[in-house]
């Protein structure tokens, strides 16, 4: 199997990793991995998709590209910037997005607000941001400042070896020991005779604002691209009642469930490449 090419996107605001999969003349697909992830997410499942050059990111703060400067943060909305970057470091006017989990709801806010610039959008166990009761909101973001404030004093977790990251990763995501042995390769360094995360530790921060969701739901009232949901049976989306109203909001929205949890891409690909393979087909076909 050919290995994936391993890129450097210098975009306007920072400096981005990537990794890309398919000809040059592919189908351009740009893939989203989820919170706390890294482009290897889409390991198992590009090459199973080679009619498209897919381009999975390491989004700001995750795997191998570069944190944000100190004192700022990781709302998500700033991340809707950095994909545009991206897409113009690889000059590609116009693509596709597939996104897992938080590449999900990136994925479907940039279609809902950048429709010249997105043909298409894929999202696994994930359609829009989590949301919050506004009556939480005093305390979500009194919980957010301590934890801006406490983050110079805390020390970051260490692991002896690589397999005790991995055992980690898998106990913290419900993963199989393969699927976290795949993240967790492009997710750590070594750190003295040990070994830490590359991820940025603000990502932890709990977000100080959540959307509420009829604002949720006029995004997805503005996502007119052609659109793709795969959900995990024992995923997250699928135990979320007020999903029923966001699926309903897009129009031409196809949801398919797959057996599996939450990364079935990873865990098994073979049936999300037999949705995706024609979904992203369809324009070349036409």
């Amino acid at each position: 199997m050919t290995p994936p090419e391993e890129l450097t996107l210098q975009t306007r605001y920072l400096r981005l990793a990537a990794r890309a999969w398919g000809p040059p003349e592919g189908v351009p697909v740009l893939a989203l991995h989820g919170w706390l992830d890294n482009a290897a997410s889409f390991d198992a499942l590009a090459p199973l998709l080679p009619e498209l050059r897919l381009v999975a990111l390491d989004l700001t703060g995750h795997g191998l590209s570069e944190h944000r400067p100190q004192g700022v943060h990781y709302h998500l909305a700033d991340f809707l910037p950095d994909v545009l970057a991206a897409a113009d470091a690889l000059g590609w006017r116009r693509f596709a997005l597939l996104g897992h989990s938080l590449g999900g709801g990136l994925a479907s806010f940039m279609a809902a607000v950048s429709p010249e610039r997105i043909s298409r959008v894929a999202m696994i166990e994930g359609l829009g941001p989590p949301t919050s009761n506004p009556a939480e909101g005093p305390t979500n973001l009194r919980k957010a400042i301590d934890q801006m404030n406490a983050l110079p004093a805390k020390r970051p977790p260490l692991y002896p070896t690589r397999e005790a990251a991995v055992e980690a990763r898998r106990e913290a995501g419900g993963l199989s020991r393969t699927a976290a042995a795949i993240l967790v390769e492009r997710a750590i360094r070594p750190v003295g005779a040990g070994y830490g995360w590359r991820t940025d530790p603000r990502l932890r921060f709990m977000s100080p604002f959540y959307l509420s969701e009829p604002q949720i739901l006029a995004y997805m009232d503005h996502l007119q691209a052609p659109a793709l949901l795969i959900c995990g049976a024992d995923g997250y989306l699928v135990k979320r009642d007020y999903m029923r109203e966001r699926y309903a909001r897009i129009a031409g929205l196809a949801v398919h469930i797959l057996p599996g949890g939450h990364h079935p891409h990873l865990e098994d690909p073979e049936p999300c490449a037999r949705l995706l393979a024609p979904f992203f087909g369809a324009d070349r076909a036409g």
